[in-house]
């Protein structure tokens, strides 16, 4: 009797956490959903609630122009990027094992950009396309710094967690005086990413938006598809090893995603910082260790924390406008200082 009334509770525990986890996730998702309203109507020119019911209704004016051609695509590329980055930032602080890990802290944004600025002179760069363009110094960024982390791991330093974002923070500074020496000197790159070095979602198209959403799309998919190995790879190594588990090709398949998500990312808005390292806190913080769950609650605060950066980037000085990397910056650099205090071992629990 005295069993069956623990595994009851024990039942029903866990659809408490189940409930609990799901109205976690439809919160965000509706929080979400009220900024892409509230990015669609708010700006230099407001715009009434009421006219964007009727939007879609002929016949169309300047709103519809404004709103269809030059809000809606911006925020649609907010949404993706923050998510890209967001899931990124996740994934890789899982894979180092390192709570401070973020994508533009460890260089790998910051390799994108010098990648691109590289090599966007040369004759072929427009066949390219800006991803292809920044896949490369995204890559080698990204394995310098795993290959990093996993020296540190292996002779078990002190501290490692905040060696590896000073080592981050170096190959970010390194290479963003290398993109910025390339784009002041050179006044063709000048007037194409003085803003984008910044971080900015300013002039984004719907071609911009056709240019994201093919990568992000097959990068997300397989990250979703790693989730029950990301699991065990929480796990002591060798634990996973025992269940089966392909620890290396797990390992690169997931940085490789994590790579492409951040490269595609890098290449519309522009190297923007903490994103993942807030995103991947707040996930962690509010659902449980399953990647099954953490990836899409990492997704939506990554596409809340853009688009209230840039609503605010819009909305506090008009009618001019802020740089979204800098709004971004003064939003997630609470979340280093609160992760640096407490830096230590990756909790899996």
């Amino acid at each position: 009797m005295k069993e069956r009334l623990m595994m009851r509770t024990s039942t029903d525990r866990a659809a408490s956490g189940v409930m609990s986890t799901g109205w976690i996730l439809l919160g965000l998702l509706a929080l979400l959903l009220g900024l892409v309203v509230m990015n669609l109507l708010w700006g230099a020119r407001m715009l009434s609630p009421v006219w964007l019911m009727h939007m879609f209704e002929p016949p169309g004016d300047r709103h519809e122009l404004l709103v269809l051609q030059a809000r809606a695509p911006r925020v649609l590329a907010g949404v993706l990027a923050g998510m890209a980055l967001a899931v990124a930032g996740t994934v890789i602080q899982a894979l180092c094992r390192n709570p401070l890990a973020d994508p533009g802290l460890l260089g790998v944004n910051a390799g994108a950009s010098a990648s691109l600025v590289t090599l966007s002179l040369l004759p072929f760069a427009s066949e390219w396309g800006v991803f292809w363009q920044a896949l490369p110094g995204a890559l080698l960024a990204s394995a310098f710094v795993y290959a990093l982390s996993q020296v540190q791991s292996a002779l078990g330093q002190a501290q490692a967690p905040v060696r590896l974002i000073l080592a981050g923070a170096a190959i970010s500074a390194v290479l963003g005086a290398y993109v910025q020496a390339r784009v002041l000197l050179n006044p063709q790159l000048f007037d194409g990413f003085r803003y984008w070095m910044a971080g900015s979602l300013s002039g984004l198209g719907w071609s911009e938006v056709n240019a994201l959403w093919p990568y992000l799309v097959p990068a997300g998919l397989m990250l979703v598809l790693l989730a029950p190995g990301l699991n065990l790879l929480l796990l002591d190594r060798s634990t996973a090893v025992s269940l089966g588990m392909s620890l290396q090709r797990h390992t690169i398949l997931a940085w490789l995603s994590a790579t492409l998500l951040c490269a595609a990312a890098t290449s519309v808005v522009g190297p923007l910082a903490f994103v993942g390292l807030a995103a991947g806190h707040l996930a962690r913080a509010w659902l449980p260790m399953s990647f099954r769950v953490l990836l899409p609650g990492a997704a939506l605060a990554g596409g809340i924390l853009v688009l209230s950066a840039d609503l605010l980037a819009r909305v506090l000085l008009p009618p001019r406008e802020l740089l979204t990397g800098i709004m971004i910056a003064l939003l997630g650099a609470p979340f280093l200082y609160s992760a640096a205090r407490t830096a230590g071992e990756y909790k899996a629990s």
